[in-house]
């Protein structure tokens, strides 16, 4: 199996892996909004931090690793096409996403957090529309 069929894989895991952490940390943000007592507080905020820290990191570094030597292999090709750059902006928006889910850790974490469950749920929309950008970018190629 060619390499490049192999750093695929790979890359698609650590995607999946990622968008599963960018979904899934955002919905603990709308109950831990919700929760008024000070052990399920706590609790939240340890989920929070393991997710982020732990799976959210690791899995948005392994995603640029393994599209950046994608991206290496076949880069001539990928700066000719619109359609990678348009998919790459969406890359570093959805990485500026990643880190405001951070600082909405950190905030929950020294108790500071201000915003309300509902916007919380909106908040936890905004993920599923880079997905579908960047599918679309990728699997039509539309420009």
């Amino acid at each position: 199996m060619p390499l490049e069929n192999w750093l695929k894989v790979f890359h698609l895991f650590f995607v999946i892996s990622w968008f599963a952490v960018l979904f899934y940390l955002p919905r603990l943000f709308v109950y831990h909004a919700g929760c008024d007592d000070a052990p399920g507080n706590e609790r939240f905020k340890i989920m929070e931090r393991k997710l982020y820290r732990g799976m959210g990191t690791f899995t948005m570094i392994g995603t640029l690793i393994f599209g950046g030597w994608l991206f290496a292999l076949k880069h001539g090709y990928y700066l000719a096409v619109g359609w990678m750059h348009a998919k790459l902006l969406l890359v570093v928006l959805l990485i500026g996403y990643h880190h405001w889910c951070g600082w909405h850790v950190k905030q929950f974490a020294r108790d500071q957090n201000r915003y309300s469950h509902v916007y919380f749920r909106w908040f936890n929309e905004v993920p599923i529309f880079f997905l579908l950008g960047i599918l679309i970018l990728v699997l039509v190629k539309p420009f």
